[in-house]
C-alpha cells in the first residue's frame, strides 16, 4: 500500500474513532495577525478527542504538560489550525506522516509587541518600554505558557530579592510575523514577558521569555 493511501486510511480511522469517543469542535485557520479564532476564520466542524502524548487513557495529565495526541480526521486540517471545544483551545503543531497528530493545549491568550527604537541619542524623554509606542504584531492568539525549572539571577544579594521568573511560550506558525529578542509578550493575566530567544521549526514557535519586573 502506498504511503499516501495508508495515511488517508489512518486519518479516516481516527475520524471514525472520534465520532464514538470525541465531541464536536470548531476548527479555525488564521488569516491575519489579529484574533485567529474569530468567526470569519472558522472553516470546519468535526469530531475530535484528545489524549495524553502516548495515546493512553489510563493516567492523568499532570503539571507542566501541554502536548496532546489529537484523534480526528486530519485530512481536513494542517499545522497552525486551531481546534476549539467548550473552554479548551488547541493548535495543531504537527501532522507528521504515519504519526499521531501533535496538538498543543493553549492556556493563555497573548499579544505581541515590538518596542519602538529610540530615534535620537541623549535627547529622548524616556528610554524605557512604552506600550503606546510599540508596534502591535499579534493580538488575541491562544498560546501555551509554562514556567521553566530555572530562573534568572536575583537583582541583588538582599534577602528579599527575588529571581526573575522565566517562561516558555509556544505558538503555531504565524502569518508574516518573525519573533525576535526584545519583543514583548502580553497575556490575559496582565503579565508582560520579554523575549530572550525565539526558535522556529516545523512545530511552530518556541519562545524563551522572562517576566518584565520594571
Amino acid at each position: 500500500m502506498q504511503a499516501d493511501k495508508l495515511q488517508d486510511r489512518l486519518y479516516f480511522a481516527a475520524g471514525v474513532a472520534a465520532r464514538h469517543v470525541g465531541s464536536s469542535i470548531d476548527a479555525y485557520r488564521p488569516t491575519s495577525a489579529i484574533n485567529p479564532i474569530s468567526e470569519a476564520n472558522r472553516f470546519l466542524r468535526l469530531y475530535a478527542a484528545f489524549l495524553p502524548p502516548r495515546g493512553r487513557m489510563d493516567g492523568f495529565v499532570g503539571y507542566g504538560s501541554n502536548e496532546w495526541h489529537g484523534i480526528f480526521d486530519a485530512s481536513y486540517t494542517q499545522p497552525g489550525d486551531y481546534l476549539v471545544a467548550s473552554n479548551r483551545a488547541f493548535f495543531v503543531a504537527a501532522q507528521q506522516p504515519l504519526l499521531p497528530v501533535l496538538c498543543i493545549l493553549a492556556n493563555r491568550v497573548v499579544s505581541l509587541r515590538r518596542p519602538a527604537i529610540q530615534s535620537a541619542v541623549g535627547s529622548n524623554s524616556y528610554g524605557g518600554y512604552v506600550s503606546a509606542d510599540a508596534a502591535l504584531l499579534l493580538q488575541g492568539w491562544p498560546a501555551s505558557i509554562l514556567g521553566v525549572s530555572g530562573a534568572g539571577d536575583a537583582p541583588s544579594g538582599l534577602p528579599t530579592a527575588q529571581a526573575t521568573p522565566q517562561m516558555t511560550v509556544l505558538l503555531p506558525n504565524l502569518p508574516s510575523v518573525v519573533i525576535a529578542p526584545g519583543d514583548i509578550v502580553s497575556d490575559d493575566l496582565g503579565r508582560n514577558l520579554v523575549v530572550i530567544a525565539a526558535e522556529f521549526s516545523e512545530l511552530g514557535w518556541r519562545v524563551s521569555t522572562k517576566l518584565a519586573t520594571t
